[in-house]
Order: C-alpha cells, then structure tokens, then sequence
C-alpha cells in the first residue's frame, strides 16, 4: 500500500507542473533549476534544526544538486529533469544510509523523494514533447550578454 507522504508528493509534484504550465512560470527555464536548488536546500534547514552535526555532510551533499541544477540551466534542462529525479533516489537510497540528520523529519525520504521522483519525470516528458525547451536559444543567449 502507497503511504500518504507518497502519495502528496506525487500530488504536488503535479501540482509543481499544472501550476507552472497555467501560469507561464515554466517559459523561464530557471523554474526547474530553481526548483533543484530549493529541494536541496531543505536538508541543510534540516541539519541546522537538528543541531548542526549534520551540516557539513548536508552542504556538501545540497552543493552537488546546487552544481548540477546551475549546469543543466545553462547547457540543457536534461541535467535537470536527472537531478531532479536522482534526489529523488537520494533521497530514498543514499542519504538514510549515509547521513543521519535528527532535524529531518521522519515522513521526510519517502514524501520528498516521491515528489522529486515524479516531478523529474514529468520534467522529462515535457522536454520529450517539445513543452519546454532544453536549451536555451543561442540567438536569445548571445542578446542576454550583450554578444550581438
């Protein structure tokens, strides 16, 4: 049986989606980038209300999403759409096994790793269908920096 934290994972994962898709937030590619970042951010929160023994383990572990996310932002949102889902598996996987962060909460691997998981694979499908694009117009690019 599916546990709830998974299943409103997966529901916000959608809603992460649906919401950005209504409102054009997803015609800026930082959306999902951005959206990386935050996820990673939140076990370093965790950390620092566990106590801190934590943290260096968690800042260096956010600083690879952080590194990732800013990668595919600037080459291809594939980068993304992967880290997205490999916190998800993170999440699930690696970190109870290698970090052990009082201040996160229990329900915390399987609700976030449900929502990373899906909404990693929802970002695929939409880059498979051309709904988002992958990389960034050169043209548009080389305008951003004043190369014309």
């Amino acid at each position: 049986m599916v546990s709830l934290p998974v299943l409103i994972g997966i529901a916000l994962a959608l809603a992460v989606v649906v919401l950005g898709r209504l409102s054009g937030l997803d015609r800026d590619r930082a959306l999902y980038p951005v959206t990386l970042i935050v996820i990673a951010a939140y076990y370093v929160l965790f950390a620092t209300m566990g106590g801190a023994q934590a943290l260096p383990s968690e800042l260096i572990a956010a600083t690879v999403f952080v590194v990732v996310a800013i990668v595919g932002f600037r080459t291809s949102l594939w980068w993304v759409a992967a880290g997205i889902a490999g916190h998800g598996i993170f999440d699930w996987v690696v970190h109870p096994r290698l970090i052990a962060n009082p201040g996160m909460p229990v329900f915390w691997p399987a609700f976030c790793g449900s929502l990373d998981v899906a909404l990693g694979m929802l970002l695929a499908i939409l880059l498979l269908r051309g709904a988002i694009p992958a990389r960034e117009n050169a043209c548009a690019s080389r305008v951003a920096l004043g190369r014309v």
